[in-house]
């Protein structure tokens, strides 16, 4: 659905509520606590925007709890108006190098903070952690995200790395990491890539070595691109560096600059975009995501270390 299918289908909450409900509860509506399939619903006659038109009432003699179809999940205690949430996500999954919350709150006419949480939390349920791990040509490369120097020495200084894995003609998988070492570099590519894969094309970085690990039977390929060399029959990185521009584009174009506590939210949001980019149903997948994922409270979101699982070197 796009933008302007968004604001003809869901023009007021009733409708947006009808389609939430459809998509969390595709079976018939159950007790957010208990889950029983009993319960009363309870239409407020009160017209305050910050509260959901359509209460449910769970009929459990033991339970009794109300709730809505937002409760305890990513809209869990928003006040915006679900049609500000439909937009946002059709904004979001079709902006190819991505929208700043800036922007965001000038479409939806909210302020930048409603936005920037807004955001966000449609990130939270773009987070692909059950992924099947690549196979086939694997590409595998390493880039740096941060303020301006020149040359690599001390790059960690203000820079932050990011490691892509893309299959050829498949998925991509982008994670932001504390170095770029041999241990950790492999870990990375462990967790990602099937060790039955056909090939692993990296550039000259001695880094990358499997020869003592599970990859040891997978053919690895090298280009040297200190030698100005990029493609070398079907050796090369060019396709997992193409997502990397895309991202760095997105950076630059819209968010200017990006935190180290939030870079891999951010990461999540472009490898997820990416990985559908042929999908007709995506805002479909995300509403169904956002309807099943665990609420994000702005307390947790702001904390100094909740998304960053390693403290950045001095």
């Amino acid at each position: 659905m796009k933008l302007i299918d968004v604001t003809k289908a869901f023009a007021s909450d009733e409708q947006c509520l009808a389609y939430f409900e459809n998509r969390r509860w595709p079976d018939g509506v159950r007790c957010v606590t208990c889950g029983s399939d009993k319960y009363s619903r309870i239409t407020r006659k009160s017209k305050s925007k910050n509260k959901r038109a359509q209460l449910y009432q769970c009929l459990e003699p033991s339970c009794k709890q109300q709730f809505s179809a937002t409760t305890g999940t990513i809209m869990h205690d928003s006040h915006l108006p679900l049609n500000k949430w439909f937009m946002a996500i059709a904004l979001l999954v079709d902006a190819k190098k991505s929208m700043s919350a800036l922007q965001l709150s000038r479409h939806l006419d909210c302020n930048y903070r409603t936005a920037w949480y807004l955001a966000h939390r449609i990130r939270e349920a773009m987070v692909d952690s059950d992924g099947p791990k690549l196979t086939g040509v694997v590409e595998v490369d390493e880039t740096y995200i941060g303020g301006k120097q020149r040359g690599h020495k001390s790059q960690l200084k203000n820079k932050d790395v990011v490691i892509g894995i893309r299959e050829r003609g498949g998925d991509v998988r982008l994670v932001h990491t504390a170095d770029a070492k041999e241990g950790t570099l492999y870990d990375v590519v462990a967790k990602h890539v099937s060790k039955d894969a056909e090939a692993i094309m990296t550039d000259e970085n001695p880094a990358y070595n499997f020869r003592l690990t599970q990859f040891r039977d997978v053919r690895h390929a090298r280009i040297k691109h200190k030698d100005r060399v990029y493609v070398k029959g079907d050796v090369h990185t060019n396709t997992v560096e193409s997502a990397f521009s895309l991202f760095k584009r997105g950076v630059t174009g819209s968010f200017h600059q990006v935190s180290i506590k939030h870079l891999q939210r951010y990461l999540n949001e472009f490898g997820y975009r990416f990985n559908r980019r042929e999908a007709a149903d995506i805002f479909e997948q995300t509403v169904s995501r956002i309807a099943i994922g665990k609420a994000l409270p702005y307390g947790k979101l702001v904390e100094q270390n909740a998304f960053t699982p390693f403290v950045r070197p001095a």
